[in-house]
């Protein structure tokens, strides 16, 4: 959005500098026009890195996230295992015992 409208201003001064009625008045609104331009650059050049930087940070979370969810999977089926081997040595007894 911040390019659109520096790009549109640059378009503006053009136009007014063209309707200007000496050349210097032309020089100086091409000249806004390219400072316009270069300042949308940089604008948009860290606004690039601000993003990858958010991206790094949130690609980090969800790893983080997923190793803790294998994590605790990994618990809960250990958990599951030992109820079921309880299960089982219980039920050996039971009929051992009958």
């Amino acid at each position: 959005m911040r390019i659109r409208i520096a790009a549109l201003t640059a378009v503006a001064a053009l136009s007014l500098g063209a309707a200007a009625c000496t050349q210097a008045e032309q020089d100086e609104a091409q000249a806004d026009a390219n400072r316009a331009a270069a300042d949308t650059g940089d604008a948009a050049q860290d606004a690039g890195s601000a993003l990858k930087e958010e991206a790094a940070q949130v690609g980090s979370a969800v790893s983080a996230g997923a190793q803790e969810a294998a994590q605790e999977v990994d618990e809960a089926t250990d958990k599951l295992a030992e109820k079921a081997d309880d299960q089982k040595a219980e039920t050996a007894r039971d009929t051992h015992g009958n």
